[in-house]
């Protein structure tokens, strides 16, 4: 395989954008990629997007898209893998220029949800779940959450401290990006007494409902090389992907994200690395609990001990693995479709050194793992400067 650079971004803001159609977000980020690259053709589109039919009436989004950048004609693909789809949308472009079927792809997701009122897009998400086990019976996603969090602090004693402890460093993240949806410091407090949602889970344990879009490009290394003159070139070292049941009452350990682990080995595998190499991470946060079982299933911490390791301020920035330095989906916002990408582009900006108020000191080495649902599916990319 050959090896495969990133050479270019571009995202929206991400929040609650009432004025922007879907194919203008998609259409933004794509553009300021493609300059940011500084290239103007591309051999392919991959786009990530989890349910543009519920949240505005579109599908056949390849077309509609590639026609939207004045590209109809060259190939483009939608890919789902519910809020996995912007990683999947990575690892496509990343298999398509490492097997040499494409020089140069533009990896993009987007997704539009607030075209909709909060009971149809709860409906919207409630499809990554089990309709007929799950969705039938009036469950939602904070509740499947919830009783991940209950069954952890059950067994290993976290505390509703610690959870508060994660969407009070990620907010404070969030503050320092200014594509994030919410700019507002957050306090354990403000946290503990937020209201409730689903046992133990408040308000502010749970990532928000987000337009938005995000694009990276991706070619040879040899390519970039060119592009990139003196600039520092980040490479993607390791792709890893897995799924699980879709239903949580059908695994075998509540308290561990198989998904994840497996995606995490995967991607370690590929890339040559263990946790210990990696210096920045990008996890996905749905939900406070979400981040503590995904630091603990990727190896940065043993089982039971995330939610210290966060307390404690290991994860944030300044910690000993910073985890979540864009803010996350609980402060940048989750847009389902572009999270994966929006991730992929954090740790593109932190290795090149472009982080700005938020920038991790000497990151050479970095992790994004997107998942979809409650753990059904799971990527994990590792990136490197070279």
């Amino acid at each position: 395989m050959r090896d495969v650079a990133v050479i270019g971004t571009g995202m929206t803001p991400f929040g609650e954008l009432w004025e922007t159609p879907l194919r203008s977000l998609w259409a933004e980020a794509a553009i300021k990629a493609i300059d940011n690259a500084g290239i103007d053709s591309v051999d392919l589109i991959t786009i990530g997007c989890m349910s543009s039919g519920l949240f505005t009436g579109q599908e056949h989004l390849a077309s509609l898209l590639a026609d939207e950048l004045g590209m109809a004609g060259v190939p483009a693909a939608r890919v789902e893998s519910a809020c996995a789809s912007g990683g999947l949308a990575v690892r496509a472009g990343f298999a398509e220029v490492a097997s040499g079927l494409s020089d140069t792809v533009l990896v993009t997701g987007v997704e539009k949800m607030t075209d909709v009122d909060g009971a149809d897009a709860t409906y919207a998400l409630g499809t990554a779940a089990d309709s007929e086990w799950e969705g039938f019976h009036g469950v939602t996603f904070p509740g499947l959450y919830a009783m991940l969090a209950r069954v952890h602090m059950e067994r290993f004693g976290t505390t509703r401290e610690q959870l508060a402890h994660v969407a009070v460093k990620n907010h404070a993240n969030g503050l320092l990006n200014p594509h994030a949806q919410y700019h507002l410091k957050v306090t354990i407090d403000d946290v503990l007494n937020a209201t409730m949602v689903a046992d133990p889970l408040r308000l502010l344990d749970c990532s928000p409902v987000t337009d938005g879009a995000a694009a990276v490009v991706l070619t040879t290394v040899e390519r970039a090389r060119a592009i990139a003159g003196d600039r520092p070139i980040v490479v993607i070292r390791g792709s890893g992907m897995a799924t699980d049941t879709v239903t949580l009452a059908n695994r075998a350990d509540l308290c561990e994200l198989n998904a994840v682990k497996l995606a995490g080995e995967r991607a370690y595998a590929m890339a040559g690395k263990r946790p210990a190499d990696i210096h920045v991470v990008e996890v996905h946060d749905c939900f406070s609990i979400a981040e503590i079982c995904c630091i603990e299933a990727l190896g940065f911490y043993e089982r039971g001990q995330g939610g210290p390791a966060t307390a404690s301020g290991c994860t944030s920035l300044g910690g000993a693995m910073p985890v979540n330095t864009s803010g996350g989906l609980k402060s940048k916002g989750h847009p389902v479709g572009a999270t994966g990408v929006a991730q992929a582009i954090e740790i593109f900006r932190q290795l090149r050194g472009e982080g700005g108020e938020r920038q991790v000191k000497d990151a050479h080495v970095g992790l994004a793992q997107n998942m979809g649902g409650s753990g059904a599916s799971s990527t994990v990319h590792v990136f490197e400067r070279v």
